[in-house]
């Protein structure tokens, strides 16, 4: 540990327990290395527990804290700015870093309001009150969420994105202040270690792993499936992913038509999704989403898997177009359609070519220690 690194108290806040190992795991334990007291905190789902004792394992405390995921009430809202002031004010942290939107607003704003915490909010994706589309609830929505990020940022030391879209904007709509505190990471970094590189399949398998909303582009996968299907039968079309209570969340009724259909074959919410890349030879992520830098493509690009994604914020940034996969406009299935048959019909030898690109740009870019070097250098940890 470098001698101008003073040991710090650290708070790492999530919205969902789970993320703390598979999204912020490596972090926490470099943080630890370095000499620094952390505490990693998120709601008491699921799968909390099993998180906790994985974290208390590495050394890192884990406290519950009540978050309101996917609610648009007002007084849930204010329980959950509260139940973060009350957080701070029994860890008190010297630095604060929190991901994801409600961690992000309620937790820079319970920041100011206890005061003398270092404050880094990570913007690992804007989400649906971003994500373009008609209808007076969600351009209402977005002016809420806008007002909540203005104050939520206001005292950042740095506010961290993980695409250049997503920092443009909110450069431009005047959320971060200060164009000096806005800084960029290649994303949440994946680990090669835990994603070796799989030798692709002789099958034709295409796989996409998503929440099931929306906005991620299932539904234009599933009719780009269809569409495929008419002139190539054999191909297989995996969809993996959990049901989600976000607004444009699908049902399961909707999942059980397009199985019976025949259009796709449903995994549900695979834990590990190791086994489930080593069976595809294509990956595929349509989404309109506002994301940050999509871990699922992360994924699958370290175990060297050509990419099929949209020309979006986010998922733009895992694609160089042509060389490790192909980029497609966002909502357009037949265009989508098309990319996939475009591979279906390249030589064997192009696709592997396709697969060594994207794990030289997981080496590059994308490599966990190599984000993680960077964040601990932004904040000085």
């Amino acid at each position: 540990m470098s001698n101008t690194i003073e040991p710090e108290r650290i708070l790492v806040l999530g919205g969902v327990s789970l993320s703390l190992l598979n999204f912020r795991g490596p972090l926490l334990k470099r943080l630890k290395l370095r000499g620094h007291e952390v505490v990693a905190a998120a709601p008491p789902d699921e799968n909390a527990a099993s998180v906790a004792d994985t974290l208390e394992s590495w050394g890192i405390r884990f406290m519950p804290v009540s978050l309101s995921r996917g609610s648009a009430n007002p007084i849930r809202d204010w329980s959950s700015f509260c139940a973060i002031k009350r957080l701070l004010a029994e860890v008190r942290p010297n630095s604060l870093i929190a991901y994801t939107v409600k961690p992000v607003v309620y937790g820079g704003m319970a920041a100011r309001s206890v005061g003398g915490v270092r404050f880094f909010p990570m913007i690992t994706g804007l989400g649906y009150a971003f994500t373009e589309g008609a209808g007076l609830k969600r351009a209402l929505l977005r002016q809420v969420v806008m007002g909540l990020y203005r104050r939520g940022l206001k005292d950042a030391e740095k506010v961290i994105f993980q695409n250049p879209d997503d920092q443009a904007l909110f450069e431009q709509l005047g959320l971060v202040n200060d164009p000096q505190r806005s800084v960029r990471v290649y994303g949440s970094g994946v680990d090669r270690v835990d994603f070796p590189e799989h030798p692709l399949p002789d099958d034709q398998v295409f796989l996409m792993v998503a929440r099931l909303v929306a906005d991620k582009g299932v539904r234009e996968y599933v009719e780009a499936a269809r569409q495929v299907r008419e002139r190539f039968p054999n191909t297989r079309f995996l969809l993996a992913g959990g049901l989600d209570p976000n607004p444009a969340g699908i049902s399961q009724a909707e999942v059980d038509e397009w199985v019976a259909e025949g259009a796709i074959e449903y995994l549900g919410a695979v834990q590990p999704i190791q086994s489930v890349l080593a069976q595809c030879r294509y990956f595929v992520l349509p989404s309109y989403y506002r994301e940050g830098t999509p871990r699922s493509v992360l994924e699958a690009m370290s175990t060297g898997r050509p990419i099929i994604t949209t020309d979006a914020p986010g998922c733009r940034e895992t694609v160089k177009h042509g060389r490790n996969g192909l980029l497609v406009p966002p909502r357009d299935s037949r265009g989508l359609a098309d990319a996939m048959e475009s591979l279906l019909q390249r030589p064997r030898d192009v696709i592997v070519s396709m697969s060594e690109e994207s794990l030289g740009l997981v080496r590059e870019r994308f490599d966990v220690d190599r984000v993680n070097d960077h964040l601990l250098s932004i904040t000085n940890l």
